[in-house]
């Protein structure tokens, strides 16, 4: 099996990622097209030197690598927003596709402590909601998870078709070999963590400048959330 795990950015998709890949079944792969992305876009992202200069910048290699069965599952972490006009997708018609949300208020707040003044496009709602009609799949919410994370991820075990392994409820603090060059920026709090974070509270109050791509992201998180899988 294959799995492509979509995610926009500042959710739970790192922590995902480590809890999958502590199943001694699965290989995982980190954003393989992050570096292609930004070598196309030009942006000015951190450590934008350092990806560029550590991983593949070539979007067929990339897909080549993605087409790959795993060991014998794979699970790949990927970004909407990173696969841009003109790069493959056929390799993911064949993956078991699930798409991972989080309210837009709360991956505003969380990216723009990271990197400011983000747009629309930056945190992949819009994108996502052009996969999900693409490719079809099983809809997670991160809130969800949070609230009951045996729960949710017995659910989606279920739903894709694999056994539910107790293993994926903890793993080790740190870092991961497979881990892309970025970890070292945006990775701190899940590298202190040995499983998921408690439930979030009220959601955070999103500066005035940023209200209007709050706006612009609801309706495709609403969307997406109406399809959610359940307990």
């Amino acid at each position: 099996m294959r799995i492509a795990m979509w995610s926009g950015p500042r959710n739970l998709s790192t922590a995902m990622m480590y809890a999958f890949g502590n199943r001694a079944d699965m290989q995982i792969m980190d954003e393989p097209f992050y570096a292609a992305y930004l070598a196309q876009t030009r942006a000015d992202h951190p450590m934008r030197a350092e990806i560029l200069a550590a991983h593949d910048c070539d979007p067929l290699s990339v897909a080549n690598r993605c087409a790959v069965q795993g060991a014998p599952h794979l699970y790949m972490k990927h970004m909407p927003h990173h696969m841009l006009p003109g790069f493959p997708l056929e390799w993911a018609e064949g993956c078991v596709n699930v798409h991972l949300i989080r309210h837009p208020a709360r991956v505003i707040a969380s990216y723009a402590a990271k990197r400011e003044a983000p747009s629309l496009a930056d945190i992949g709602f819009v994108q996502q909601t052009a996969l999900f009609e693409r490719l079809g799949g099983v809809v997670i919410d991160s809130a969800d998870i949070r609230e009951d994370p045996e729960g949710m991820l017995r659910a989606l075990c279920a739903a894709i078709g694999i056994p539910f392994d107790p293993a994926m409820l903890h793993w080790r603090a740190g870092p991961r070999p497979q881990d892309g060059v970025w970890a070292r920026h945006w990775y701190n709090a899940v590298h202190k963590s040995t499983g998921f974070a408690a439930a979030e509270g009220p959601l955070p109050d999103v500066g005035e400048e940023l209200r209007p791509i709050l706006a612009a992201a609801l309706p495709h998180y609403e969307g997406l959330h109406r399809q959610r899988l359940s307990p």
